[in-house]
């Protein structure tokens, strides 16, 4: 239910004049369900923080978090839910915070004179408008956490790496999507410029199966890179994945292919004239 500004008037003054009690028992409640994951004195100062903000909030403010009025409330707030979702506190847990003050102000409200149940009930209304905001606010900076370290994933699992002057390689691990396959493109392309090297290597020794879609962005790499003036070998065509290929009907072209990273590599020395030659295994007298 809505509350009015007569009611807001009303639980400004029981906070501010309770303030000290609010704040130690609504510490004391938040401390109890996060369970020692954070100090008594930080939390005590994120309390006071929250109890400041709707007192400053005024009867208009609490009436109606989203108005003008309850800027700083809703700041606070957002800023209460962000360093929780970057702790790692879960959305229960960071919901609890706010909800414990439902029970910090029942308590009140059974000492205190000319409250009436439509009071409890419109004050609980500020509080579940204020656990709102905070799941919204923890939901969005959850969200972004989430795409953030699915960024830093992506461009983890596709180095390139320089194994010899003027060879790049970029070894594959693992399914190639779309996205996936955009990095690939952009770091092979701007290692190539940042190198000046003429040649890379695309090894999918890591890659468990080819289909046409993982072909497809394979051969828009080895296009960006030829378009940057650098060849491209792909290398670890294994027997299955060479099987694959040709039941799809996929055509690498004049693309060079070779069975393992060592082959592409001895394959792009001789292409730059320099002699490579295999090591025996020394026979015993």
């Amino acid at each position: 239910m809505a509350m009015t500004t007569e009611e807001g008037d009303r639980l400004a003054g029981l906070l501010t004049e309770h303030a000290e009690r609010i704040v130690q028992r609504w510490t004391e409640l938040v401390a109890t369900s996060l369970r020692g994951r954070l100090s008594q004195a930080e939390l005590r100062l994120q309390v006071q923080e929250l109890h400041r903000s709707m007192i400053n909030a005024g009867a208009r403010g609490l009436a109606d978090i989203s108005s003008e009025s309850a800027a700083e409330l809703r700041a606070v707030l957002g800023e209460l839910s962000r360093n929780r979702a970057r702790q790692g506190f879960s959305a229960t847990e960071t919901a609890v915070s706010i909800y414990a003050l439902k029970e910090v102000l029942v308590e009140l409200a059974d000492g205190a004179d000319g409250l009436s149940l439509r009071d409890v009930l419109a004050f609980n209304g500020v509080v579940d408008q204020m656990g709102l905001s905070t799941f919204e606010t923890y939901v969005q900076a959850r969200e972004g956490l989430i795409a953030d370290q699915a960024e830093q994933l992506l461009e983890l699992s596709t180095p390139v790496v320089k194994i010899w002057d003027g060879v790049v390689a970029v070894p594959l691990v693992g399914t190639l999507d779309s996205a996936r396959a955009q990095v690939v493109m952009e770091r092979l392309l701007q290692t190539l410029v940042d190198t000046g090297s003429p040649y890379a290597i695309i090894d999918i020794t890591g890659v468990p199966a080819v289909d046409t879609q993982v072909a497809q962005h394979i051969l828009k790499t080895v296009v960006a890179a030829r378009l940057m003036g650098a060849d491209c070998i792909i290398s670890g065509i294994r027997p299955q994945i060479a099987q694959t290929i040709v039941a799809l009907g996929i055509e690498f072209g004049d693309i060079a292919t070779k069975a393992s990273l060592a082959d592409a590599l001895r394959h792009v020395l001789r292409l730059t004239g320099v002699e490579t030659a295999r090591r025996h295994p020394r026979r015993e007298a």
